[in-house]
């Protein structure tokens, strides 16, 4: 690629070798999450992946996609780019563990309006810090320059995954039962959803995003740009440990839509919102905007990041595997609403 240069490009807004010095640069951190079955390193047209199938039946791989959205927004404002990429990395793998799926690979996409070499290095390194604590592999991903597209300082993030999972411990909540237990896995605050919200509440393009507050033990950036919480190998500890009939992730649409997900047909899953330990970034968006109680269980996770049914007589052995704060917040009932909050 020493020869690989084009001046008529350039001079239309795309350096082609921006694009390699930034692959240089970010290689290290893409080494960082090498695992066994990686094949090739990047640069390719393809990333290559052996999965182990030793001791399944029936492999079966779950695919995830998603972005970071409009969250991107505050790691501009605040010139911060090497946790976003974390973001990117948990919509997709907390979105496949939801059926057991162990992922394995993930690449990722960016969109930029200039391609900073250094710029698009750091925010790799958020991908692969993200996939360390997923346990998956970079394997492969593309930046693409926009010139007259986007703006030279923004661009756009977003990745895809690939798990796996024996077909028979496909989580299956057929399974659930009235008496089961709905277990919270706490949260870090908005992680990457209602940011369009969030961003006009507070006003962010105006605010003092250094401004510290009492009640969140950070500055007001800090508090929105914490990274969204990874939750696949603490949901893999308690598939080993518990009988886990179903597991949503709560992302846009809050609870009213990400917790009928996982519930059947002619069950419900009764909340008790007390129970809920509900950061205080919620309760400062909510009286600030003047947002109505179900528009806020409706659009963020509010303190809940994931829930796991279980037995109740699996509940202990599920939170101690967990291992990260875990409680019960509701049981499954009879029911066809699915989701009730009281």
């Amino acid at each position: 690629m020493e020869n690989s240069h084009s001046a008529a490009y350039a001079a239309a807004g795309v350096d082609i070798t921006a694009g390699y010095k930034g692959v240089k640069l970010m290689s290290a951190d893409v080494k960082r999450t090498h695992i066994p079955g990686v094949v090739s390193d990047i640069g390719g047209f393809g990333g290559l992946f052996a999965p182990d199938l030793t001791g399944m039946a029936e492999p079966v791989l779950v695919s995830g996609t998603d972005g970071v959205g409009t969250k991107l927004r505050l790691a501009e404002l605040m010139d911060k780019h090497d946790t976003i990429g974390i973001d990117c990395v948990a919509m997709c793998v907390n979105d496949v563990i939801c059926c057991g799926a162990k992922p394995l690979f993930f690449l990722d996409y960016i969109a930029i309006g200039k391609n900073v070499p250094e710029k698009v290095a750091t925010i790799v390194s958020g991908v692969a810090e993200g996939c360390v604590q997923a346990g998956c592999a970079l394997i492969g991903g593309e930046t693409a320059e926009h010139p007259g597209m986007m703006d030279p300082d923004n661009y756009d993030l977003a990745g895809f995954t690939v798990g796996i999972v024996d077909k028979p411990k496909v989580i299956d909540s057929a399974r659930m039962a009235e008496g089961d237990v709905v277990i919270a896995l706490p949260s870090s605050g908005f992680h990457s959803n209602g940011y369009s919200l969030v961003r006009k509440v507070f006003d962010v393009e105006n605010a003092d995003l250094n401004e510290y507050f009492e009640e969140l033990g950070c500055t007001l950036g800090e508090a929105l740009l914490k990274p969204t919480v990874i939750y696949v190998k603490q949901v893999l500890r308690c598939i080993e440990a518990a009988d886990v009939k179903g597991i949503s992730h709560i992302t846009g649409g809050g609870f009213y839509e990400n917790v009928p997900r996982c519930i059947p047909d002619g069950l419900c899953a009764k909340i008790d919102k007390a129970a809920i330990k509900t950061p205080a970034i919620f309760s400062m968006l909510q009286k600030k905007g003047n947002i109505d109680e179900h528009d806020m269980f409706n659009t963020y996770n509010m303190g809940v990041g994931m829930i796991v049914i279980v037995p109740k007589a699996d509940a202990d052995a599920a939170i101690a595997a967990l291992d990260c704060g875990a409680y019960v917040i509701g049981e499954i009932v009879a029911g066809e609403e699915k989701v009730t909050l009281c």
